[in-house]
């Protein structure tokens, strides 16, 4: 349990001679202060009882305001003692400093986004934003403390999310799963009390569907392959993106375009995912090799980036990368979608199509170990999961059982 105490911070001394009054926490030999705003000369400080002695002339105030500050830190210290396994003074203090503060919802919000935007998770930062507005427009514009959220609150959110703004339940299901979090968060650093929490027992229940995903199949695979494009242009470019990934186990269009001619060893493609940080490595097949080739041309030095999207950004700032990455991707789905006119394939083209595309074709005949492998899965579970989508033999066979006589 930490330790909690009220120093006069002497290394802290004001011109004035005056020094801070702090609150000290301390835990596994770590220590962090919080300052009460008040600061007094060390001769009216007895060092031993913590307190302020009757030579001040505010003693009996400060003394009041030092006994209140203990308590309350006591009492928040049981209380994560009492819920957490482990908790560090960090997470002490803050949740101390938020004690009785009247934090709003989208201030609390401003915060994690704030903190999504520092560590440069643009792509994290920019879908909460977007989501955070609609809650707002859904309030009129107005801000909102977390005691005021509750069910019907959530009910009518919904509703508005389908009716007004058109979502479909996956989309409505992301913007509850964000309104949660938040609201766990402002729980844990003590803004709000849980017995305000609107997602607990009989209230509002967040049930994640599998959704319906849709692969290509190999033939369509192969209609991409052999459309005839001018070399060199954007329709060109945008297909042979799309069939490196689709080559590489559906890896991310993000993480393919970062990937640099150095990530390229003996025959092996070694690269770091964005989403979570994994180190990865897989063969280079023979087909991405050859799309390597129409590239190797344009190559500058040993960092610089295969393909051109990204070879005009800032490679020291995140946010620029971010946006060069996001506008070629949105190019890409554009032209994505011509090629899917022109071949005849009727499913919705677009760069997230070829992961899917991999475990459509991949179906059960690959074994599930290797293919967690191969999605960079951290689950066996997500992969099985996820590969569900794209199993039909036995259900078709059951299928044709009963209806083929």
């Amino acid at each position: 349990m930490a330790s909690i105490k009220i120093v006069l911070r002497k290394s802290k001394k004001r011109k004035d001679n005056t020094c801070p009054l702090a609150l000290r926490i301390t835990k596994d030999r770590k220590s962090t202060f919080i300052y009460l705003g008040k600061y007094i000369e060390e001769k009216h400080w007895d060092e031993t009882s913590g307190k302020v002695l009757k030579s001040h002339p505010n003693s009996v105030r400060l003394n009041n305001l030092i006994l209140k500050k203990l308590a309350e830190t006591n009492d928040t210290v049981i209380e994560l003692d009492t819920k957490e396994e482990f908790v560090s003074t960090g997470e002490i203090k803050n949740k101390i400093k938020r004690r009785g503060k009247n934090v709003t919802f989208f201030q609390l919000a401003g915060e994690r986004i704030e903190r999504y935007e520092r560590k440069g998770t643009f792509s994290v930062s920019n879908a909460e934003k977007s989501i955070l507005n609609n809650f707002r427009k859904f309030l009129g514009g107005s801000d909102i403390y977390f005691h005021e959220i509750n069910s019907p609150l959530i009910e009518k959110f919904k509703v508005f999310c389908k009716g007004e703004l058109g979502h479909k339940p996956r989309t409505i299901t992301n913007h509850l799963i964000i309104i949660r979090t938040l609201f766990n968060l402002a729980i844990k650093e003590g803004i709000v009390d849980r017995k305000y929490y609107p997602f607990a027992g009989d209230n509002v229940k967040i049930r994640i569907g599998s959704g319906l995903k849709m692969g290509l199949t190999q033939e369509e695979i192969r209609k991409i392959e052999n459309l005839e494009l001018e070399s060199n242009t954007s329709i060109w470019h945008a297909r042979n993106i799309w069939l490196f990934s689709f080559y590489f186990a559906g890896v991310r269009i993000s993480d393919v375009l970062k990937i640099k001619w150095s990530d390229f060893k003996d025959g092996r493609l070694y690269y770091q995912m964005d989403k979570n940080d994994k180190p990865v490595t897989l063969k280079i097949p023979d087909k991405a090799k050859a799309i390597l080739k129409y590239y190797e041309p344009e190559k500058r030095f040993d960092k610089d980036f295969v393909f051109p999207d990204l070879k005009h950004a800032d490679p020291n700032n995140i946010k620029d990368i971010f946006t060069k990455t996001r506008t070629a991707a949105r190019r890409f789905n554009k032209y994505l979608k011509k090629i899917a006119e022109i071949t005849g394939i009727e499913k919705n083209l677009s760069n997230h199509i070829a992961r899917h595309s991999f475990g459509n074709i991949a179906g059960d005949k690959i074994n599930p170990l290797m293919l967690q492998k191969l999605y960079r899965h951290s689950n066996l579970k997500t992969t099985i999961n996820y590969q569900a989508n794209f199993i039909h033999k036995e259900a078709d066979d059951a299928l044709d059982a009963v209806v083929d006589f």
